[in-house]
């Protein structure tokens, strides 16, 4: 379901903007976007040739919800030669839109034979030409309305820190791992700053670790809000279709809301505020920062598998 929300769901939404007009045409943007969508769509046709459904062997809430974002491609691209190339896919999307708890609030779409839309820039509409009004008396100028202050992040509102993030971030980056890490203990007040550890919810719905590192890339993208305020490493643990995802982060401030909120799927992950005075918790960032370790989940042992970095 995640996989569907971040990687295709955007990517059919762009490709569908481009050429209906709503957003400025350039035939690369187009066909670059054409092709992520393709590989998104792609995985997924791998996932189902072995899949009835996307989660276990019966019909659940992520098929349909990943079926409803797919519709926007059967509408606009998926003709023929495409279903004829992606069998999996289409025959999973036809099980799932026939399904009376689908078809009752949805609309019924027929196949297409050709593409709706194609990669050519959209025709504008051209404005019939008014007839030609008298001239008027020449208005006196009205001042112009200031434009909105831009929204300020709530974080701006706290002191200036001794520690620039910035700074941990140089040392993470040009440093050796474990003289980086001896460093953020000799050098971070945590009362400027605290750490949080990060655990996905829904680890039940991940398949291929590929993808579930993907969808921590999404999770990373949403949070440039806050790039000036955070810091972590976010990883995979296990094996395809059996992971779990979890990560450690530095940020400013005690409290992650503020934080975070800047993504709005941050309510998928769990946020426990871990303690620098105990040996566990500091155990526990090190190995998350440093990518050798496995972690224990329900007591099963998983082991690194792929991580993505934001600084």
């Amino acid at each position: 379901m995640s996989f569907f929300n971040t990687e295709v769901a955007p990517k059919l939404g762009a490709w569908t903007a481009l050429l209906n007009g709503t957003k400025p045409y350039n035939k690369k943007t187009v066909d670059d976007t054409a092709k992520e969508a393709g590989a998104a769509i792609d995985a997924a046709e791998e996932h189902l040739t072995h899949h009835t459904y996307l989660v276990g062997e019966r019909i659940t809430l992520a098929d349909l919800f990943s079926a409803g974002l797919l519709y926007r491609g059967f509408q606009n691209f998926f003709d023929k030669a495409w279903r004829q190339q992606h069998p999996a896919v289409t025959r999973w999307y036809e099980t799932i839109v026939n399904q009376p708890i689908y078809s009752a609030v949805a609309e019924k779409l027929p196949f297409l034979d050709t593409p709706a839309l194609t990669n050519v820039a959209p025709k504008k509409a051209e404005a019939p030409k008014a007839a030609p009004k008298p001239a008027a008396a020449p208005k006196a100028a009205e001042p112009e309305e200031e434009a909105a202050p831009k929204a300020k992040h709530p974080l701006e509102s706290l002191p200036k820190a001794s520690l620039p993030l910035d700074e941990w971030k140089r040392q993470y980056s040009n440093s050796e791992t474990p003289d980086a890490l001896k460093w953020f203990w000799e050098n971070v007040n945590f009362d400027e700053y605290s750490l949080w550890k990060v655990a996905y919810k829904y680890n039940d719905e991940l398949t291929l670790t590929f993808m579930s590192n993907n969808l921590i890339g999404g999770f990373n993208n949403r949070l440039e809000g806050s790039r000036k305020y955070l810091f972590g490493c976010a990883s995979v643990y296990g094996a395809n279709n059996d992971s779990v995802i979890e990560g450690a982060f530095v940020i400013r401030g005690q409290d992650y809301i503020p934080v975070f909120d800047v993504a709005p799927d941050y309510e998928s992950y769990e946020f426990i505020k871990l303690d620098p005075s105990k040996p566990e918790d500091r155990a526990y960032v090190e190995a998350q920062w440093s990518w050798d370790k496995p972690v224990t989940v329900n007591g099963k042992e998983y082991p690194h598998a792929d991580g993505k970095v934001f600084k």
